[in-house]
């Protein structure tokens, strides 16, 4: 698709209402709402901070984890509860023992790899604006790898995971 493909798509959907969920429920304006916004949980820039060395390390994380369940336990005691939760900006600052980056977006699978690190872009569940099928990526994380498959929508409710993950999922 064409950047100006895409702008047309985008244009499209500027002043559309979506009328999926029942209007007593979210269609129809019910008088004010909150929502909560998180910003920059940056998984390991404490540590490069205190050290003064940004630009390296990251490898610890403890603290932003501590500080992120802090406020979703925050988040979880408010009452009314809020709308949703939008989390943005920088999520991690380093990546110690990442092997894969999973996202989405695209609406086609793709994905490449860089200094060993594996790109992962799964396909839609909804839009396909490729050939590929509605579907999931099921992933499976062991001590050694990362083995991830998509599955079309019909297959994954048809078959199930295939056995050669799920013999990944029963091992110790």
């Amino acid at each position: 698709m064409s950047t100006a493909e895409a702008g047309g798509v985008f244009h499209r959907a500027r002043s559309r209402t979506l009328d999926a969920f029942p209007a007593e429920k979210e269609g129809e304006w019910k008088g004010p709402f909150y929502f909560i916004l998180g910003a920059d949980p940056q998984f390991g820039l404490m540590k490069a901070w205190s050290t003064g060395d940004c630009d390296n390390g990251g490898d610890e994380w403890g603290q932003e984890i501590r500080l992120t369940e802090q406020a979703v336990q925050a988040i979880n005691k408010l009452n009314p509860k809020p709308r949703f939760f939008v989390l943005c900006g920088d999520l991690i600052h380093a990546m110690p023992g990442v092997k894969a980056v999973f996202s989405g977006h695209y609406h086609r699978n793709a994905g490449g790899t860089y200094q060993n690190l594996d790109m992962v872009v799964s396909s839609a569940i909804g839009c396909q604006l490729g050939l590929d099928p509605h579907g999931l990526r099921v992933v499976v994380v062991t001590a050694d790898k990362i083995v991830h498959r998509y599955y079309s929508l019909d297959e994954l409710s048809e078959k199930g995971i295939e056995d050669d993950l799920m013999d990944l999922i029963k091992k110790k």
